[in-house]
């Protein structure tokens, strides 16, 4: 498994983003909510703050992805799913947590909010043509193949 040093700035009083298994691919975010906890409210939607800031080598993005516990027991997802942090930005990592549940849902300072990945890119070079390479798909879109 390869591993790399991230230059990181934690403003908030909570752990880094840490994996909580050795096999995990995501680092679980916390909120940093010192003014005390925000209520999302059924529909809705809210920027929560990690107090978090970090410096990613050229080549890399981090991806902000949902917990599954979240939104399997509370409709909590992240509105932009996944979330891109560019290796460029500089700023607070914010989390648009948003609520398809029925309930309102209480997010306290320390919770867990999200799943972080860590990964490299590629950026595209465009070569415009006439015609693409046939396969056998074609064109089949959602769902072409079946449900069973």
């Amino acid at each position: 498994m390869e591993s790399m040093e991230v230059k990181i700035i934690n403003k908030s009083h909570h752990p880094l983003p840490s994996y909580e298994t050795h096999e995990a691919a995501g680092m679980d975010v916390r909120a940093y909510l010192p003014e005390g906890p925000v209520v999302i409210r059924s529909m809705q939607r809210a920027l929560i703050p990690t107090g978090l800031y970090m410096q990613l080598p050229s080549g890399y993005e981090c991806q902000i992805r949902p917990r599954s516990g979240l939104a399997l027991n509370h409709g909590i997802s992240i509105a932009n799913s996944p979330g891109t942090v560019d290796a460029d930005y500089r700023g607070e990592i914010g989390i648009i947590l948003i609520n398809f549940g029925e309930n309102d849902f209480t997010v306290n300072d320390g919770d867990r909010i999200c799943q972080m990945v860590i990964t490299r890119y590629s950026h595209v070079k465009w070569e415009e043509v006439k015609e693409l390479d046939r396969t056998k798909r074609e064109d089949g879109s959602f769902g072409h193949t079946g449900t069973n």
